[in-house]
């Protein structure tokens, strides 16, 4: 799982500058305007949370301190993720039960729910494969990755103009593309869900994302040095390959680990014939 922790470590590290930096929180993953209160010395929190963000990508880095770091970046993700609760309570108590709300704040619940999934991996990943802890962590983590992809597709598919106009003019035929994103999304997250080609299907999923964060994500930034949000979008992605990744080689060591166990078990039950 190594190189999908590097990448998660490093998305998390990069959250944490970019919170510094800006010494505000990225309003399109961690919305702390959705509390409806204006914040006393928000940028103080900022920089709190971006400390935080640092300190657990950095110990994800080192085996010795993995577990650590995998549980102050779920803590992380799960406030950010609990922000967009309290958005999407105000969003229906001022706009109305509408569909682009709903879905629009499940979106942003669903890509902070997504990043907790590797930390509860790398946290578990410690425990004997037989345990208890492990066999829980697999099946939160395969629903908490799974799910948020299937929404994904859904909402491709419904803001189909929205994501059309993402699509880079040079790509041509953005309804074709955004339509076939959305449709890969949800195909992926159903494999990962059901545990049919889930490991497939979670690396095509880590390839993806790699491709959209080549030729969608990254080179916006050049045209908006100074905006936080091209920034987060990209730093968000490059997370997410780590979260597929981590996943994908999580459920082929536990294959391995599983075809060695049944080797070993063989090996054990047959018996030398006795030579008088």
């Amino acid at each position: 799982m190594k190189v999908g922790v590097w990448f998660y470590g490093l998305g998390t590290i990069l959250t944490g500058i970019l919170d510094i930096a800006w010494g505000a929180f990225d309003p399109s993953h961690q919305p702390s305007k959705s509390l409806g209160i204006s914040l006393p010395a928000q940028h103080i929190l900022a920089w709190v949370a971006g400390v935080w963000l640092i300190a657990a990508g950095l110990a994800l880095l080192w085996r010795r301190s993995e577990r650590i770091g995998a549980a102050a970046s779920a803590i992380a993700y799960l406030t950010f993720a609990a922000l967009w609760l309290f958005r999407y309570y105000a969003g229906v108590h001022t706009l109305g039960w509408r569909i682009d709300v709903l879905f629009g704040a499940a979106f942003g619940l669903a890509q902070q729910i997504m990043l907790v999934a590797p930390a509860a991996i790398l946290y578990a990943s410690t425990a004997s494969p037989d345990s208890p802890l492990q066999k829980r962590a697999a099946v939160a983590a395969r629903w908490m990755l799974g799910l948020p992809p299937v929404l994904f597709g859904i909402f491709h598919l419904i803001g189909l103009r929205v994501f059309a106009s993402i699509v880079p003019h040079w790509m041509s035929f953005g309804y074709f593309w955004a339509a076939l994103t959305g449709i890969a999304f949800f195909l992926a997250g159903c494999a990962i869900c059901s545990g049919i080609m889930d490991v497939l299907a979670a690396r095509l999923l880590a390839l993806m994302l790699l491709l959209f964060e080549g030729f969608v994500e990254i080179p916006p930034i050049f045209f908006r040095l100074h905006n936080q949000a091209t920034w987060g979008a990209a730093v968000y992605n490059l997370t997410a390959i780590g979260a597929c990744w981590i996943f994908a080689e999580f459920l082929t060591s536990r294959a391995n680990q599983g075809r060695i166990g049944l080797a070993d078990n063989a090996a054990l039950s047959h018996h030398d014939p006795v030579v008088a």
